[in-house]
């Protein structure tokens, strides 16, 4: 059972575009998590890493902080897959952002803010697997 949650959503989806757009402003890149965390794992660039180590260790450091403070309760939260579903799942994202040049944080947030025609055709493209997966689980499992 999914809940409705329209101004923990709101309040989400808010502070990523801040963090969106300060990333933009003031370095002048894209909020791409799959790219910062493969561009933090390579050699190329030795400089950007530092940024982006940080920008990795914020993520989970979020939920920890709304955690800390009590504005949310995780213990209803369950995974109902297994661990090795788990990480072949993980590597299908990883391959699949790959072959996109991005993940939904870089093409969803940031592309379709820019009107980039290869975000959006990418969102669109994402949507519809994510409805379809839900229909497949829901309906046919």
């Amino acid at each position: 059972m999914t809940s409705f949650a329209p101004v923990s959503g709101l309040a989400g989806g808010a502070l990523i575009g801040l963090a969106a757009v300060i990333l933009m402003l003031t370095i002048g890149r894209i909020a791409g998590v799959c790219g910062i965390a493969l561009n933090a794992m390579t050699a190329g660039d030795a400089a950007g890493r530092p940024w982006r180590l940080a920008f990795i260790l914020g993520l989970p450091l979020g939920a920890l902080l709304v955690t800390a403070v009590g504005l949310k309760d995780w213990s209803d939260v369950s995974f109902p897959a297994n661990m090795p579903m788990t990480v072949v799942a993980g590597f299908i994202v990883g391959v699949g952002s790959t072959f996109g040049s991005g993940c939904t944080s870089g093409h969803g947030i940031c592309g379709l803010a820019r009107f980039s025609k290869r975000s959006i055709v990418a969102t669109v493209t994402f949507m519809a697997t994510a409805a379809a997966a839900v229909f497949v689980i829901r309906h046919m499992a």
